[in-house]
């Protein structure tokens, strides 16, 4: 893909979408910064919003997987999966600030920011703990262990008081809490669930299975089990929109990204990408626009959250995955 093309026209098969599959302008002043991690390029694009194209390419420890941003955006965290660092960017100058080693704590992966922003949550999953990282200095100041196998993904209450992860290999997720001394419970979940994502006030955890694709929402006050849906080949990523008011869910398997009430569960419709690989995703901070990573085009679709409609593509690296935007330009 030539970089320098900036924004570029695409268009999708839409279903359950007025208006069909035709394209649209990508809509102007759309400010900020989007940065989204390369997998096969180890290294992190940045890219400016105003012109659509890649303003910078910093390196990253081994195959990055999961990126969080800041509330303010000017530092960025991303989790190494391949070895035992975490990458701390300087947002403005798109720099590298510093490089955390977690130690025993190996292939970390999910992570969030606690609230403040001086603190990250992140998996080491071949240890089945949650590590929680002061960004500033490095010092871990608390190991949750969830006594499970492939701790993958976590997701934190608005509180940050309480955590929840996806364990691949042990067929459940497990609420963790800040200060405990061990896990609070482990609920049984359908076959090797990966994503997984809790409401802001924690009274809904959500969890999707790969091997039977399916996604799950769990009342956190009895534990009692919902099927929101079915019939993915993978679904890859649970992202809630603002007080869960939507569900969005990319499915990596079969290449397309649905579009869920979070209320009712009703399916409101899909945005295919074939041959694209859909896998991360984050919102503008307008909440309407959305940054869809594409693996397998190197590339970042921009969707329009409330018309389903895909509106245009960004330039990425090599095998983009986790993503965040910023508010921030990078300066030049």
């Amino acid at each position: 893909m030539n970089k320098g093309l900036g924004w570029a026209m695409v268009c999708a098969a839409v279903v359950g979408t007025s208006g069909g599959g035709a394209a649209a302008q990508v809509p102007e002043g759309l400010g900020g910064t989007v940065i989204v991690l390369n997998k096969q390029g180890d290294d992190a694009s940045f890219i400016d919003l105003a012109t659509g194209t890649i303003v910078a390419t910093v390196p990253t420890g081994p195959n990055p997987h999961e990126l969080v941003a800041s509330q303010d955006g000017r530092i960025a965290v991303g989790t190494d999966y391949g070895g035992r660092t975490l990458t701390v960017f300087d947002v403005p100058s798109a720099s590298v600030a510093r490089t955390i080693d977690l130690g025993e704590y190996t292939r970390p992966h999910g992570i969030v920011f606690l609230p403040g922003d001086s603190l990250v949550a992140v998996t080491s999953e071949v240890r089945g703990a949650v590590v929680i990282v002061r960004v500033a200095d490095g010092e871990m100041v608390e190991v949750l262990e969830t006594g499970a196998q492939g701790s993958h993904m976590v997701a934190a209450t608005a509180d940050g008081h309480t955590l929840w992860t996806g364990d691949i290999g042990s067929n459940t997720v497990t609420e963790l809490r800040r200060g405990a001394d061990a896990p609070v419970r482990a609920l049984p979940a359908p076959e090797q669930p990966e994503a997984v994502n809790v409401t802001p006030a924690g009274d809904r955890v959500f969890a999707g299975s790969n091997a039977t694709g399916r996604v799950t929402a769990w009342t956190t006050a009895d534990g009692s089990p919902t099927t929101v849906a079915e019939g993915f080949g993978w679904p890859y990523r649970i992202f809630l929109t603002e007080d869960a008011y939507r569900i969005l869910i990319p499915d990596l398997r079969n290449e397309v990204l649905r579009f869920f009430d979070g209320d009712s569960y009703q399916e409101l419709g899909r945005l295919s990408f074939p041959g694209q690989g859909p896998q991360g995703l984050v919102l503008h901070g307008d909440g309407r626009h959305l940054f869809l990573s594409l693996s397998a085009a190197d590339a970042v679709a921009v969707v329009d959250v409330d018309s389903r409609a895909l509106l245009g593509t960004l330039p990425a690296g090599s095998g983009p995955d986790g993503i965040a935007w910023v508010p921030v330009a990078v300066a030049r």
